[in-house]
């Protein structure tokens, strides 16, 4: 057998990734993206729009990230709510998100951040029916979490990259130049990242943040304004 490919895609999500496992005479990392609709499937050329709901000004409790399907960088909005819980044990649902990687980021976020959800129900999803496990998608997911805390809002045209560690430092992730070129392109203006990211694209202003501390502290400048 020459060629596998996968075709993947949630039952309730119009996405379908086509994926190559195997390829005896080329690349097996590619991506293909296609979207169901009434006619059949159709190819999708430019597939990040399906991940986000793009609006002019920012809405608490989301924020966008951008994730690598392959070689293909590919933007994606992450949501949270918040609510003060009833029960005696606070609920952690999660819709395409890895639910351990949640419960980890939940409480870097508590110990390391300062941010109280012990006494909160937390939900958090991926917009559009990508699944993210992706670790460089972790500072969105604890931003937005933050954000949906206070109830404060992520300006518009800031995408953030990184890994969250235990320790509460934020690591560097593969390919953050790409991922910002391609932030660039849909108009994003800032970014926050890792330290040491190498070459980043000059069409978008880097916001280095060495810890979770340095992340939320934009987000709560935000919040004074």
């Amino acid at each position: 057998m020459d060629v596998v490919l996968q075709f993947e895609g949630d039952r309730h999500s119009t996405l379908r990734l086509i994926r190559g496992v195997k390829n005896r005479y080329g690349p097996a990392d590619e991506v293909g993206c296609f979207e169901l609709r009434d006619d059949g499937i159709a190819g999708v050329p430019d597939p990040s729009g399906l991940f986000m709901n793009r609006k002019d000004v920012g809405v608490a409790g989301t924020a966008v990230t951008v994730v690598m399907e392959g070689k293909r960088p590919l933007l994606a909005e992450v949501q949270a709510l918040v609510s003060k819980t009833g029960l005696p044990a606070p609920r952690r649902a999660v819709s395409d998100l890895d639910s351990a990687r949640l419960a980890m980021i939940l409480a870097v976020l508590e110990r390391r951040g300062r941010v109280r959800l012990t006494d909160q129900d937390v939900f958090s999803a991926a917009v559009g029916g990508m699944r993210i496990t992706e670790p460089a998608a972790d500072l969105a997911i604890a931003l937005a979490v933050a954000s949906a805390t206070v109830d404060a809002a992520l300006p518009a045209d800031v995408v953030a990259v990184g890994e969250v560690g235990l320790a509460g430092e934020i690591r560097r992730v593969t390919g953050v130049g790409r991922r910002l070129a391609e932030a660039a392109r849909l108009g994003f203006t800032r970014a926050l990242v890792p330290p040491d990211s190498g070459p980043l694209p000059p069409e978008i202003r880097a916001l280095v943040v060495p810890d979770l501390g340095a992340a939320l502290q934009v987000l709560y400048d935000v919040a004074k304004k």
